[in-house]
Order: C-alpha cells, then sequence, then structure tokens
C-alpha cells in the first residue's frame, strides 16, 4: 500500500511516512534537551508512559510525525512532516483532532467561530513550554489569552460594574466553550458567541443565578426567549446590576411602549397613563413595584 510500507528490523515492525520511519522519542532527546526535561509535566506525556499505543500515537512523533527525515538532514523545519510553525491552520486542528476528536467538548470545533476564523489550538495552547498549571494555555491566566484577541473585552471587565473576571473569581470558560457550543434556543438569530448553555439549553447565567432560573408560573419572555442579555450586558457596564441603560424606565420602554400588547396591563388599562406617567418620578423605578420582573409564581404583573 502506498505510503506504508511494513518493514521487518530485528523482529520490530517500522511503518513508513513522508518523514521515513519512526525513530522513537529518545532520539529526540540528544538534540532538544530543553523540552525533553519538562515533557514529564506535559499530560501528552502520558502516551509514553501508556506502553501500548501505536507508534504514530507516541511520543514526539505522535505530533511531528515520522522522524527519520529531520535526523538525516541534522534538523531544520522543513524536515518534519507535522512542523506546526510552518502548517495551514487546518492542518494544524486535524492533526490535534487525531487524538481529541473523542472529546465531547470539542464537538463542535469545526465549525465554531473561532475555527471560522482560522484560529486554532496552538493559537490557544502552547504544548511544550506552557506556563499554566491546566490546558497547556500559552499563559499563565485563561483570561490573558482571551484578552489576546478580544481587547474590546479586556475594556468592558475593568468598567465600574462587572464580573469579576480579573480578580479570579470567574473566567471566560464558565460561559464560554473556545471549542465550539451547540446552537442555543435562546438568541437564535444572533448566534451567541461560542456561549456554552447550561442544562436544558438555557442561558448560561443560571448556573451561578439559579434564583432567576425558574420554571415560573408568570414567566417574563424576553428572560426565557431572548435572554439575560436583553437586559443586562454580560461582561461590564457603567449601570448598577449590568444594566444597559442608566435608568430602569427606559429600559423597559423599550418593549413596553405601547404597541402591540406591549404597554398594557392584563385587563386592557394603559400603563402610560395621567396616574401612571413615566415623567413621574414615583414610576421611573419600575422594580419597586415590579419586584419579580425575571418571573413570578403570583403574579402576572410581577408584583410579588
Amino acid at each position: 500500500m502506498r505510503g506504508v510500507l511494513i518493514l521487518a528490523c530485528a523482529g520490530l515492525s517500522l511503518w513508513a511516512s513522508p518523514g521515513g520511519e519512526y525513530v522513537g522519542s529518545n532520539v529526540c532527546r540528544a538534540c532538544h534537551p530543553d523540552v525533553w526535561l519538562n515533557s514529564y509535566k506535559n499530560p501528552h506525556y502520558k502516551s509514553l508512559t501508556a506502553g501500548d499505543l501505536a507508534v504514530e500515537k507516541t511520543g514526539c512523533e505522535g505530533c511531528h510525525g515520522a522522524g527519520q527525515a529531520h535526523v538525516e538532514a541534522r534538523g531544520g523545519k522543513t524536515s518534519i512532516p507535522n512542523a506546526f510553525s510552518l502548517m495551514p491552520p487546518g492542518r494544524i486542528l486535524d492533526t490535534c483532532l487525531t487524538c481529541h476528536s473523542q472529546d465531547l467538548s470539542r464537538a463542535n470545533v469545526k465549525r465554531s467561530a473561532h475555527t471560522l476564523a482560522d484560529v486554532v489550538c496552538t493559537g490557544c495552547h502552547s504544548i511544550h513550554q506552557s506556563p499554566a498549571r491546566r490546558f497547556l494555555l500559552a499563559r499563565a491566566e485563561q483570561r490573558e489569552v482571551c484578552y489576546g484577541c478580544h481587547g474590546n473585552v479586556r475594556g468592558q471587565f475593568s468598567m465600574p460594574f462587572k464580573h469579576r473576571v480579573n480578580e479570579g473569581v470567574v473566567q471566560c470558560a464558565d460561559c464560554h466553550n473556545p471549542h465550539g457550543s451547540f446552537a442555543p434556543t435562546w438568541r437564535m438569530s444572533q448566534r451567541p458567541r461560542l456561549v456554552d448553555p447550561a442544562l436544558g439549553n438555557e442561558t448560561p447565567c443560571v448556573r451561578c443565578h439559579a434564583d432567576k432560573r425558574g420554571p415560573f408560573t408568570f414567566e417574563h419572555s424576553p428572560v426565557r426567549i431572548e435572554g439575560c442579555e436583553t437586559c443586562h450586558a454580560p461582561h461590564g457596564a457603567m449601570n448598577a446590576r449590568l444594566l444597559r441603560r442608566p435608568v430602569v424606565f427606559t429600559l423597559c420602554l423599550e418593549c413596553h411602549n405601547g404597541t402591540g400588547n406591549f404597554g398594557r396591563q392584563g385587563d386592557g388599562i394603559q400603563l402610560q397613563s395621567a396616574s401612571h406617567s413615566m415623567a413621574d418620578p414615583r414610576y421611573q423605578q419600575c422594580t419597586a413595584c415590579h419586584l419579580r420582573i425575571h418571573g413570578s409564581h403570583s403574579d402576572s404583573r410581577f408584583l410579588r
């Protein structure tokens, strides 16, 4: 079979490849001692310790391909079958998925926003010299990896009201799946960016804000259908409670403006009337009366 040739040598089976034969990771150690000395800290080292994996999935050559041509050329990136710094993004992804394709967290990686933008594994992960304790990240903190591309989000986490990512209380992967996520049932038209839905395909906010989850007898439809981002800025905002507007009633009036059934109470009475005027400061703090704005078990107007 072309490309795969089984040779017998001293009772061992060696597989030929575009890089020649597999020579074993001990040969790599002679020229790359700096990588080898720390390799035992690398989770990929288990491919060596297992002792029962195929030669093409073991050690250095498990990622870089057969090393015979590289050894005979006395080094050089061009003699390595899989030199990641020279490979196109699609090939890098396919190489990593040779082993990682069974991980459910990466089930959608090929159609994720990162892959479509040519951001692949080596853009975030440093296989040989990772300063992070977990996941071989290219930087010590996960947030710093994300900030490398998402500088606008870094600024949002510096606003007066924000999720405490910079303080280490939460991290990006608590809400986002960088390897791709299944399409959520909320905000479908806007395709939330790599947002990882909670159980039941709900907004990830309910993982922490469980009291807002419901189900409620009387649902506030934007919460259930459009998601929390309708009213809240998820990363950070200048307004209390991460609201998108500084004054509560202006946020409510984006929907409750009199069009259709919005702006009317259940009995048909206009919310915007002489006795309930938004020009009166008493009525501008809507949630002072509509306490259960995320949903209620006892009142359709969320008064209790």
